[in-house]
């Protein structure tokens, strides 16, 4: 909820739904993920998003706020997980094929660490990054940067010697397009997109890819945009 570019974005009204319910709906079609668990903040101002995931019955965790790294370990011991899976909440174009693939590839070479955003090809807002509960703990005691605590995952591809990784990478490169929500731009740019597909939220990628060619000006209203860098302060 404490978003500094747009304040409680996650629980915002998205055609009928929340951002949070349309990405935890996309990612319950996941074939390959077990489980999706909210892992939200302690404090008292993240306490509507507890409300939110009881009113829709999905599991979560409550963990620090800036040292996510740690919540991020607490939440899978809690839950007993062996493989995690990280997907932001302010993606609500996630699409649940692609993060199979990603899970795919870490299965297929037993990797510690597998993602979608390295090399970045396809959209920003489709990230999924998955690594073993093993390399999660390694991080959580290794990791010293604060970019690294408070965003879970750098300490993996900043210390490639250290872990076996994978990539997921798409046919071409279409990391210029962004289905992300951080700016009133992207707002509106995916409350645009939802509409063209009458609210529903079972399209796929591709279908926003083929909009995005038909409607070119719809990319426009966000480009813009200049994505928070991971080492901001």
């Amino acid at each position: 909820m404490g978003s500094t570019r747009l304040p409680g974005k996650v629980l915002t009204d998205l055609g009928g739904e929340t951002v949070l319910a349309r990405v935890v709906r996309r990612l319950r079609r996941a074939k390959l993920i077990d489980e999706v668990i909210v892992a939200t903040t302690d404090l008292t101002n993240d306490d509507p998003i507890v409300r939110e995931c009881s009113h829709f019955d999905v599991p979560y965790f409550c963990g620090s706020e800036s040292d996510v790294l740690d919540r991020y370990y607490q939440a899978a011991k809690a839950f007993g997980a062996e493989a995690i899976v990280r997907v932001t909440s302010d993606c609500p174009l996630i699409d649940p094929q692609l993060v199979d693939e990603t899970i795919a590839v870490f299965q297929a070479d037993e990797t510690d660490y597998a993602s979608n955003v390295i090399p970045r090809t396809y959209p920003r807002g489709l990230d999924s990054e998955v690594f073993t509960a093993a390399a999660l703990e390694r991080a959580r005691l290794e990791a010293k940067e604060s970019h690294q605590r408070e965003h879970v995952t750098p300490y993996f591809y900043e210390h490639p010697e250290l872990f076996r990784m994978a990539s997921a990478t798409a046919d071409a490169d279409y990391s210029h397009y962004r289905w992300t929500l951080d700016t009133a731009e992207d707002s509106e740019l995916i409350h645009a997109i939802y509409s063209r597909f009458d609210n529903r939220d079972d399209f796929d990628w591709k279908e926003v890819l083929a909009l995005m060619k038909r409607e070119p000006d719809l990319a426009d209203l966000n480009s813009h945009v200049v994505q928070k860098a991971v080492y901001a302060h």
